[in-house]
C-alpha cells in the first residue's frame, strides 16, 4: 500500500515536500515513482528512484527543481519540490514497481498506486 501526503496550497516560488509511505513491502525490491495529472491533461512522469536508492530520473519540466529521496528506516519516499510554478498544479501520485535491476524509468508500467495528494500553486 502506498499513501501520499504533504500536498497543499503554495504560492509561486514556494516549496513543498511530498511523502509516500510504503507498507506491505520494502523499498529494497521496488522502484518508486512520482506521477502527476492536471485537469484535462495526460498523466506525466515526474521522478523515479531505483530499488538501490541510487538511480534517479526526472521529467524535463521538473529537472533542477525537484529531488526524490527515501528513508529506509521509515519505508518512505519523498519528493522535495522547490521553485514551484502554477504549471505544477496537479494531483501527485506515487507508484511502485517490483524490479530485479537497479535503474528506474518513468516509462515503465508501475503496478501499485497510491490515491494521490493535491498540489495547488497559486497566488
Amino acid at each position: 500500500q502506498l499513501v501520499e501526503s504533504g500536498g497543499g496550497l503554495v504560492q509561486p516560488g514556494g516549496s513543498l515536500r511530498l511523502s509516500c509511505a510504503v507498507s506491505g513491502f520494502t523499498l529494497d525490491n521496488y522502484a518508486i515513482a512520482w506521477f502527476r495529472q492536471a485537469p484535462g491533461k495526460e498523466r506525466e512522469g515526474v521522478s523515479c528512484l531505483g530499488r538501490s536508492g541510487k538511480s534517479t530520473s526526472y521529467g524535463d519540466s521538473v529537472k533542477g527543481r525537484f529531488t526524490i529521496s527515501r528513508d529506509n528506516a521509515k519505508n518512505t519516499v519523498y519528493l522535495q519540490m522547490n521553485s514551484l510554478e502554477p504549471e505544477d498544479t496537479a494531483i501527485y501520485y506515487c507508484a511502485a514497481l517490483y524490479q530485479l535491476g537497479y535503474t528506474c524509468s518513468l516509462g515503465s508500467t508501475y503496478h501499485t498506486w497510491g490515491r494521490g495528494t493535491q498540489v495547488t500553486v497559486s497566488s
